[in-house]
């Protein structure tokens, strides 16, 4: 018996916009080393399944951990075209050659095909109708642009 491979379903394609990055430079800890930097989220769009906006509000809380990588941890609120709201917490890997990072950070465009850049994000909802969100594991993808990010989220099924 073999088991069934996952598939994937996508469920919404988000173009979330961002503002100028704050630097708050090289952080050590217990368990952080990097240069932190906040991007706030300033809006966007929801389209797919989930279909709505991005509220402004959130931000990505990075860790540049080197030249060629950072982890991410995005927060916001995404409001459907219904009214409901759901909380998303989108933890993220992002990595490229320092070459490709620089031109990220300097907001010159870059080839997403360049960019690993995958997420997990995970959802918190009011909405009974979208319990969905929180009963299944999700993934996705995304790309860097100078003045937005976008993003794909898949249900794994």
């Amino acid at each position: 018996m073999s088991l069934p491979a996952p598939t994937l379903e996508l469920v919404a394609e988000l173009t979330v916009t961002v503002a100028t990055p704050i630097e708050a430079g090289d952080v050590h800890g217990a368990s952080t080393r990097g240069k932190r930097r906040t991007i706030p989220i300033t809006g966007g769009t929801v389209r797919g399944r989930l279909s709505g906006r991005v509220l402004a509000g959130g931000a990505d809380f990075q860790l540049v951990v080197s030249d060629t990588m950072a982890v991410l941890d995005a927060r916001y609120t995404l409001e459907l075209d219904s009214g409901a709201r759901i909380f998303v917490q989108n933890h993220a890997l992002r990595r490229g050659s320092a070459g490709a990072i620089a031109k990220l950070v300097r907001g010159e465009p870059v080839d997403p095909a360049e960019i690993y850049f995958r997420c997990v994000p995970a959802f918190e909802v009011s909405d009974p109708s979208l319990a969905w969100l929180t009963e299944s594991i999700f993934i996705g993808t995304g790309a860097r642009f100078p003045d937005r990010v976008e993003i794909a989220f898949y249900r794994v099924g």
